[in-house]
């Protein structure tokens, strides 16, 4: 099981930058494929990015391929989220979340989620 907490969100204008982190705990991190999604008022959870357990293998959604990287540091059992070039249709609650077995763009499909940061990106 793990616990995963977020940090890093707030305000920023149009075409700034923000770092989220996702803190987990427990001492089997580097088993979990890690995943971010974000929720904007009204709307769906949407799929943002993930990285698998070592690594190696990233996957973007294409409204974020190019401006967003993600990343983790297995020694520090953290994962983050580097947001380029921010746009008002960014402004979300963006959410951690970890799976043993999966490592897609289906949010229903993780077992493990933090409770949110909130971007808000203003134009």
């Amino acid at each position: 099981q793990v616990q995963l907490l977020e940090s890093g969100g707030g305000l920023v204008q149009a075409g700034g930058s923000l770092r989220l982190s996702c803190a987990a705990s427990g001492r089997t991190f580097n088993t979990y494929n890690m995943g971010w999604f974000r929720q904007a008022p009204g709307k769906e959870r949407e799929f943002v990015a993930t990285i698998r357990w070592n690594g190696i293998s990233t996957f973007y959604s294409d409204s974020v391929k190019g401006r967003f990287t993600i990343s983790r540091d297995n020694a520090k059992n953290t994962v983050s989220l580097q947001m380029n070039s921010l746009k008002p249709e960014d402004t979300a609650v963006y959410y951690c979340a970890a799976d043993r077995a999966y490592s897609g763009s289906n949010h229903w499909q993780y077992d493990y989620w933090g409770q949110g940061t909130q971007v808000t990106v203003s134009s």
